[in-house]
Parts: structure tokens; C-alpha cells; sequence
């Protein structure tokens, strides 16, 4: 393939992806202005600025920091997965991978947009898409398994104590819960048992073929069973090296309990205490588990509804300032750390090569 090629085919791959882009985003601010309608709803937003304006500047700073430590944890993983299978990355294309897949995951329903964005800048970065897709795959697994991990201890040993913070909203979080166990439970059986996987995807595309929902290229299963060989070597690679899973599995705990501390930060700045940092972490991941699979931007709507329910016996009266403060920084500060970094990765990766390929046309 020609650079003039390769430039009109990732041409065409930007438009059809500003098209969804742009669906997401009009999604997004439906969403957005509906919660915002919910939450303000008969409130005085004066008395509720007053009460932000006493936050203690310094608890909320270390909020933030906590969001961009979240974020550049992943990149943490996908340096250390890429660099185990043998692929040369640098970590700053890591961290901006990260970014990438956090900005396009808040602003899309259960988080969709964010993998297949990172697919198209790592291919960019030349690297090889399915050892790409597979790392982001097994980055997927643990970042969900976390919170399978968090739903399960709770569900087993503290149910009781969850049905005195959601009382009937409890069946949000078996909801949320069953939905995770589902996702990671396919995602190993594409992974870890790649013959299965390969059966179900080749039948699959048959059947699709056959009722006339694509047309018939031999070609297209060509390729498919080529992919899905790649994953079985790279599978069969990972599950002899279980070391490098675990590791995976305890950063990615460490990172998913780094953003579930920002509340506590929250409940710092606002001058309260009493309530230790360890039952505002779990009340926080319960939110998580519940939502993360929900088809909305980021949980966007049943999130402040369950941590209106949830923290009202953490932070009585100034309740819906400290929601906005802690939303404020774990999601919108998500979005807009994110989004810049993304620029970033715009006008950095592939740009060279790019230009490169130009010059030889």
C-alpha cells in the first residue's frame, strides 16, 4: 500500500469516526442536561455555591491528582503488557493512549468508544493490532474483574451493610454486578480459549453470509482466522507467563481504589470528619460496580441519584455540594484532563510517519 494509500484510507477512518463522535457527543449532552435538570430541580444554587466556595482548596487538589494517577495507571499496564509480548513502545504513547480510551469511554454509552479509538492510534504507532486489541482486551478483564472482585466480597459478607446506604435501590447494584461477571466471563472465553472463540466468531460470520447481512468474500474469513490465531498465540503466551496477569491484576486494583478515594478528599475539604476513608472508598466503588455497565456516558444520571441515596448519612445537609465537588472531579475532570491529552495525541502520534510516507510518493 502507497502512502497516498494509507494517508486516504486513515482519511476516511477520521470521518466515520467524527460521524459517531459527533452521536456520542449530542448523546452525551442530552444526558448531561437531563441531570443537570434532576439534580438543581427546587434547590438553591446560591447556598449550594457558598458551601463549595468553604472547600479546602488543597483536599481537592489531591482529588485531582488521584483522577490523573487513575489514568496513567493503565498506561502503567500497557507499557509493561506491550514491552512482555515483545512490542517496542514508549511509555509517553502509553499514557496517551490512556487518555485517548478514558476521554471516549466517558463520552459513550457503557464505555464503548474508548478501546477502538485506542486501536486507531496505536495503529498509527505501527504497532501490531492484534497484540494491541488483545493487551487492551486483558486491560478491559482486570479493570472489570476489579469491580467483580468488590461486587462479590460485598455481595458474600455485606449485604447488610450496602441495604443500609441503598436500601431499595439494592437491585441496581445486583444489576450492575451480574452485568460485569457476564462481560469478563465472554471476554476470558475470547481470550483464554481461543479454539471456542474462533468457532463462535468464523460460525458466526457464516451465518451472516448465509441470511445475506454481508456478502460472501473469502477474504474477510481469511483474515479472521488469521486474527484469531494471533490471539491464540499471544493467549497461549500470557497463560504461561501468570506472573505477569497478577501483576497486571494488583496495579490495576491499586488504580481503580486511587480514583474511589476521591470522595474521602472531598469529604476532607469540606471540613468533616468521622467517617473513615475506608467505608467512603467502598460506598464509592459500589457506585462504580452498578453503573459501569449501565448504557449511559459515564453512568451519567443513575450516578448522582445513587450518591445522593448512598452519602446522605456521610454528609447530611451539604450532601449535593459535595456530589458536585466529587463528580466534578472524578468524571467531568476525567473528561477534560482526557480530552486535552487527546489533542495532544492528535497532533503527536503518526505524524512523522505520515509525513515520511509523503515525501516518498
Amino acid at each position: 500500500m502507497t502512502g497516498k494509500e494509507t494517508y486516504a484510507e486513515e482519511k476516511n477512518q477520521m470521518k466515520e469516526n467524527k460521524k459517531k463522535n459527533l452521536m456520542n457527543f449530542l448523546f452525551l449532552i442530552v444526558i448531561f442536561v437531563l441531570t443537570v435538570y434532576m439534580v438543581f430541580k427546587g434547590e438553591d444554587i446560591h447556598s449550594i455555591i457558598a458551601v463549595i466556595r468553604t472547600a479546602d482548596i488543597r483536599y481537592l487538589i489531591l482529588g485531582i491528582v488521584c483522577v490523573v494517577f487513575f489514568m496513567i495507571g493503565e498506561s502503567v499496564v500497557i507499557f509493561y503488557m506491550m514491552r512482555t509480548l515483545g512490542e517496542k513502545v514508549r511509555m509517553s504513547h502509553c499514557a496517551l493512549y490512556s487518555f485517548v480510551g478514558f476521554f471516549f469511554s466517558c463520552i459513550t454509552p457503557s464505555a464503548t468508544g474508548g478501546q477502538p479509538m485506542q486501536i486507531y492510534y496505536m495503529k498509527k504507532d505501527k504497532l501490531d493490532i492484534p497484540v494491541s486489541t488483545l493487551v487492551l482486551m486483558l486491560v478491559t478483564i482486570t479493570y472489570k474483574a476489579v469491580l467483580v472482585l468488590i461486587g462479590g466480597l460485598l455481595f458474600f459478607f455485606g449485604r447488610d451493610f450496602l441495604a443500609g446506604y441503598l436500601g431499595d435501590y439494592m437491585w441496581v447494584f445486583y444489576l450492575g454486578l451480574g452485568l460485569n461477571v457476564f462481560c469478563v466471563t465472554l471476554m476470558l472465553v475470547l481470550v483464554f480459549a481461543p479454539g471456542l472463540a474462533k468457532w463462535i466468531m468464523v460460525r458466526g460470520l457464516k451465518l451472516m453470509e448465509h441470511f445475506r447481512l454481508l456478502k460472501k468474500r473469502a477474504k474477510r474469513l481469511e483474515k479472521l482466522e488469521e486474527s484469531m490465531d494471533q490471539y491464540h498465540e499471544t493467549a497461549a503466551f500470557l497463560a504461561g507467563h501468570k506472573r505477569v496477569i497478577l501483576n497486571v491484576f494488583l496495579i490495576t486494583v491499586v488504580q481503580r481504589l486511587i480514583l474511589f478515594t476521591v470522595t474521602y478528599w472531598v469529604y476532607c475539604a469540606l471540613g468533616l470528619r468521622g467517617t473513615g476513608i475506608g467505608t467512603i472508598t467502598v460506598l464509592q466503588s459500589v457506585i462504580s460496580v452498578s453503573v459501569d455497565m449501565l448504557p449511559l456516558p459515564g453512568g451519567m444520571g443513575i450516578s448522582e441519584t445513587l450518591y445522593l441515596i448512598m452519602f446522605v448519612p456521610v454528609f447530611g445537609e451539604i450532601l449535593l455540594p459535595s456530589m458536585l465537588l466529587s463528580r466534578g472531579i472524578s468524571y467531568y475532570g476525567q473528561v477534560l484532563i482526557s480530552a486535552a491529552m487527546t489533542c495532544v495525541a492528535q497532533l503527536t502520534i503518526g505524524r512523522k510517519e505520515i509525513q515520511e510516507e509523503n515525501r516518498l510518493c
